[in-house]
Order: C-alpha cells, then structure tokens, then sequence
C-alpha cells in the first residue's frame, strides 16, 4: 500500500538537489502473523528544482501490499524549511538589502547573496525604502523546459545613529 511522508529541505536544496537519508516508522508481520514494529532506513536522491508541497514518488518503497502483493509507493511531501534570509512565491526568491542612506542616494554596487552565488548588483541612484530590484533567472530552477524563477531584493535604507556631537552635527549640515 502507498505510504506518505513529509521531508523538510532548506532553500538551497530546492535549487540545486540534494541527497538525504531517511528514516521510517512502520510495522511488519511476524511469521506468526503479529504485528511488529519495524525501521527502514532510505537513501533519497531530491532533484533540484522541486517546490514546496510537491510529492516526490519512490516506486515499491511504501508498505507491504495485502495477500502477497507488491509493495506500495512511498510519497514524501517536500516543505520547505524557513530561512530567515530568503522567502518564496512560485520560483522566485524574495530577499532585504540594507544600505546606508548614501549608498542608496548616491548609488552604488553591492555584492547580493544569491542560491547560486554571490553577484554584483547596480543600487540606482535616488532609490528608496522599498524599491524592487530583479536578478533575472536566480530564483528556483524552473524545471521541464519552464524559466527559472527571478531573485527580487527590496531594499531597506537605514539610517545610522548619531553616537556623539561630531555624528549629530553632521546629521544638522
């Protein structure tokens, strides 16, 4: 018979697959015919581009089929593990950048944190709190031919604090 799970992967895992063991709680019958309990453990291979709540099948690896029959399939129900860096919609990856005030006034280029890697991003001058910068194709591998997902960074100016005269009078100017 079919048996399910859930497996709990990080944001990286989804982008570029990974390999997991895990174990499972089930029961078996003795020669007897009693029910024992009984523990598998499992190598799983989870290919890269998979999203949350997909079903990822493992053919003959659920439970015991009933009269003699072929065993079941195992369905491990993919969730994604909160990161507090990133956050998703679809295949596209959602991340805050802080800038000093002068960055964001002035401009300026940025190395942003990325699943693949880090990249140079070009901050516009006179961008604001809450401005939307893309990095197309570096969210969630898009799958079977489908885009990629894009890395949209909203940026957040923070303003540093004035810790003495010199700092406030320069915040007065």
């Amino acid at each position: 018979e079919d048996q399910r799970a859930t497996i709990e992967l990080d944001l990286a895992d989804l982008y570029q697959g990974a390999e997991r063991t895990i174990t499972l709680q089930g029961h078996t019958l003795d020669a007897q015919g009693h029910l024992v309990p009984q523990q598998r453990t499992l190598h799983v291979k989870i290919p890269k581009g998979v999203h949350e709540g997909q079903m990822i099948r493992l053919a003959g690896q659920g439970g015991a089929g009933h009269g003699g029959a072929a065993a079941g399939d195992l369905l491990l129900q993919v969730r994604l593990r909160a990161d507090s860096r990133w956050h998703t919609e679809g295949k596209d990856v959602y991340q805050r950048m802080r800038l000093a005030p002068w960055e964001a006034a002035l401009g300026a280029t940025i190395s942003v944190p990325t699943l693949g890697g880090a990249v140079e991003l070009k901050i516009p001058a006179d961008s604001e709190s809450g401005r939307k910068l893309r990095l197309r194709g570096r969210g969630l591998p898009g799958g079977s031919g489908a885009a990629d997902g894009d890395q949209i960074v909203e940026l957040e100016i923070l303003a540093p604090r004035a810790h003495d005269h010199a700092q406030r009078e320069a915040y007065e100017r």
